[in-house]
């Protein structure tokens, strides 16, 4: 990994205890934490790639280029539903949400681990939340961002294949801004860029996603 990653465990010890009850899911009753999202000025050119990579969102189709590629989704899509079971009792919900944050997180180049670790903190896995600061759905979007990259209905930002496609490639955006630091990423993607509590929490929820081999 980048020396920008290794910050995660560096001088950051200030959020342990919190970042643990994200880790283990102490977020039932909470609101939802998006602190919101910052609207910036962007380049035409950056307005265009945002808004060409978050257009067409057929249903997810992974493809595999191996048996061995496509056994080791499967072996992650088993675990991740048996992780998520508390959350989301129905069968057919949680497959089709577990598909979609799959194909999203690779299609943005982002670990799936660290996008479920970012819902579970952001929106604690519901769909329909809503933050004090408007922010919407599963990846807490602010509607802003339909309007700069999308077809300005804020109302699609809670369908689900929509919120984590905009949610992922904001998040993609934000670290090509900060060169890689996902730290700062973070920040910048929950409006407190700089701050520790929020990139601690997405780690330490991040852990509790991950799987060996997706």
């Amino acid at each position: 990994m980048s020396d920008s990653l290794s910050r995660e465990g560096m001088g950051r010890r200030s959020f342990n205890k919190v970042a643990l009850a994200a880790a283990f899911g102490f977020t039932a009753h909470r609101p939802a934490r998006a602190g919101g999202q910052i609207e910036e000025p962007l380049a035409d050119s950056v307005r265009t790639a945002l808004a060409a990579s978050i257009a067409n969102s057929a249903p997810p189709k992974p493809v595999f280029e191996s048996t061995e590629e496509r056994l080791a989704y499967l072996k992650w899509l088993g675990a991740m539903s048996a992780r998520l079971r508390k959350r989301k009792a129905d069968h057919v919900t949680r497959v089709e949400f577990l598909e979609t944050v799959w194909y999203e997180s690779k299609r943005a180049g982002l670990e799936p681990a660290l996008v479920l670790g970012l819902v579970q903190v952001e929106s604690n896995f519901r769909k329909y939340a809503i933050s004090r600061v408007g922010a919407r759905g599963y990846m807490q979007v602010m509607p802003f961002w339909a309007r700069l990259i999308g077809d300005g209905n804020v109302v699609r930002l809670f369908h689900m294949q929509t919120n984590l496609r905009f949610g992922c490639v904001i998040l993609r955006h934000y670290l090509a801004i900060e060169r890689g630091d996902l730290f700062m990423a973070l920040g910048r993607y929950n409006g407190s860029r700089g701050k520790p509590q929020y990139p601690g929490m997405v780690f330490a929820a991040r852990k509790a996603w991950a799987f060996d081999g997706a």
